[in-house]
């Protein structure tokens, strides 16, 4: 093990909040309140129109939900005294006009809005709504959801390419990190499935060449729009916290005792905290350990000190931050495996105090690691090799997406290319595999309850799975919204199941016991990966990073 400390503060950027409320229903000072009616020629008044409202030269959205009779309203103390810009989100309308509003204190503002048809749905679609309207089989249709982890899907689908063409695309595709983005591509050192006979893009380029617009001005295909949320969906507050650059990607969003937020950026070697009372980002380094790497980090854990651990991915790390010291210590993986494809996503030091040992994945292992906390000592565990010839999994790569131990640190994961959740002894190093009802499921984010239940996200199967780690059942509930691609989920005091993915711009709130789901718009092209629930508001709030869009997100449920 080698260790480094860098003293931490980089950079501090300061935003204006809009408001100052620790719950849904909480407000400390008397603000004026906006509201208005929501109606167009089409359909007269609207349900399920997302309203934002921004002040002039701030760094904080507030967005709320318009009802059934068409109103939407800002509560009194969630806006500040000032001009706003506001903006609404629903698939085929825009505003009729510009909208602004002067609100003061102590007075409620009033502005109906009236919209019209756009003119410009493609820029309006998300990514859920393209595949629901591209023609395929759920094969091709499936391959879309490897397209969106860096960019929507409008980037494609709006290009000219014949099959040819795509296959150089897809070829130069296949050498980027997956933390890449527009604004900031990084390609990777080892990037195999970049190489080789260029063919084997065939399928997949001919697939995409058949429904881009290399072959006509306009698609052959309709294109459609989800149903607005209505009734309980639209009861809801929703705040976005600008981040300082628009390059930040806040990948895994995390709520600490004190009520600060922490996010990893997962396209630079940053951890970052947000003041939601002040608005005030700060962010600490974290030291560069293979040069020429791509940059970047996921997960975040607390120990039980309140420490922050997160994997430094292609950089062959993990990393402990103090809170208290604001200091970063870096973990190496050994030489031995520390090579060109190491990437270490995932930690997990949650049961370290059962055997001062924690957990992380390797993706170029096809594997784990165990280190010792008190000696620095690791140990590898290669889950997927000599396994039984009548093994479903034997004979082939798979790959690791996320990690989780049990309350005696035993290891669970998710197989991400099939439909597996392993187990593996801690003691023994014995491998079980359970398979989930739905074929190629793709199991993505785990999470384990109080109870050693392991609830995970099937990224294919557009379901949330629960493997009963005492008799090893599964089961799913399916999402409302086909091709959601639900990435994580968290649960509530309630026991209720909250999930969010990369397609339908929407949060989703499952209830195990019934089955039934409510679906929250969100404002903007969000890329959901991590979600977090706030269990000290009531109701719960929900934290989430928009992982393109530069910005942390709060939502607040109102019943």
């Amino acid at each position: 093990m080698r260790a480094a400390c860098l003293p931490p503060v980089i950079a501090a950027a300061s935003v204006f909040i809009l408001f100052h409320a620790s719950g849904s229903g909480g407000q400390t000072r008397d603000a004026g309140a906006l509201t208005g009616l929501l109606s167009s020629a089409e359909e007269g008044a609207m349900e399920g129109v997302v309203v934002s409202a921004k002040r002039t030269g701030a760094a904080v959205t507030v967005s709320v939900v318009s009802d059934a009779e068409g109103r939407y309203r800002f509560p009194a103390g969630r806006l500040e005294p000032g001009q706003y810009t506001l903006r609404i989100r629903a698939a085929g309308y825009d505003l009729n006009a510009p909208a602004t509003a002067e609100v003061a204190a102590h007075k409620a503002a009033t502005l109906d809005l009236r919209l019209r048809k756009t003119k410009s749905l493609v820029r309006q679609l998300s990514n859920a709504e393209w595949i629901a309207s591209v023609p395929g089989t759920e094969e091709q249709k499936a391959s879309l959801l490897n397209c969106v982890g860096c960019h929507t899907l409008e980037r494609p689908l709006t290009a000219r390419y014949d099959a040819d063409g795509f296959i150089e695309v897809l070829r130069r595709m296949a050498g980027y990190a997956q933390m890449s983005t527009p604004l900031q591509p990084q390609r990777k050192v080892s990037a195999p499935e970049a190489e080789g006979d260029p063919e084997k893009f065939r399928r997949q380029a001919e697939y995409l060449a058949s429904i881009d617009l290399s072959s006509g001005a306009e698609w052959e295909f309709p294109l459609k729009t989800l149903p607005r949320p209505t009734g309980r969906a639209t009861r809801v507050i929703i705040t976005e916290y600008d981040l300082p650059r628009p390059t930040v990607e806040p990948h895994d969003v995390v709520l600490d005792g004190q009520g600060a937020v922490w996010y990893t950026d997962f396209g630079e070697e940053l951890l970052g905290k947000l003041d939601p009372r002040t608005g005030k980002v700060t962010e600490y380094a974290v030291p560069d350990q293979k040069p020429g790497f791509p940059l970047g980090s996921l997960d975040l854990e607390a120990d039980k000190d309140g420490n922050l651990w997160f994997g430094m991915m292609f950089q062959g790390a993990v990393a402990r931050f103090d809170r208290l010291a604001g200091k970063v210590q870096v973990f190496r993986l050994p030489a031995a495996q520390n090579n060109d494809a190491a990437q270490v996503n995932m930690v997990k030091p949650q049961r370290a105090t059962v055997d001062g040992k924690i957990w992380m994945d390797d993706i170029g292992l096809e594997g784990v690691h165990r280190v010792e906390l008190a000696t620095g000592k690791f140990e590898t565990f290669a889950v997927f090799k000599n396994l039984p010839k009548d093994s479903p999994l034997a004979g082939r790569p798979h790959a690791i997406y996320d990690i989780a131990p049990d309350a005696q640190n035993n290891l669970y994961f998710s197989v991400f290319d099939d439909r597996y959740i392993g187990r593996l002894d801690a003691k023994t190093g014995e491998r079980t595999f359970y398979a989930t009802p739905t074929d190629r499921s793709r199991p993505r984010r785990l999470r384990m309850d109080a109870e050693d239940r392991l609830w995970f996200a099937e990224y294919r199967g557009n379901r949330i799975g629960m493997l009963d780690t005492r008799n090893g059942t599964i089961r799913e509930w399916p999402l409302p919204t086909p091709w959601t691609g639900p990435y994580d989920v968290a649960l509530d005091k309630k026991g209720e199941v909250w999930t969010g993915g990369m397609t339908s711009d929407r949060v989703v709130r499952l209830d195990p016991g019934t089955g039934a789901t409510v679906e929250y718009p969100l404002p903007r092209e969000t890329n959901i990966r991590r979600v977090f629930v706030d269990d000290t508001t009531s109701p719960v709030t929900l934290w989430i990073g928009n992982n393109h869009g530069a910005s942390v997100v709060k939502l607040e449920p109102l019943d």
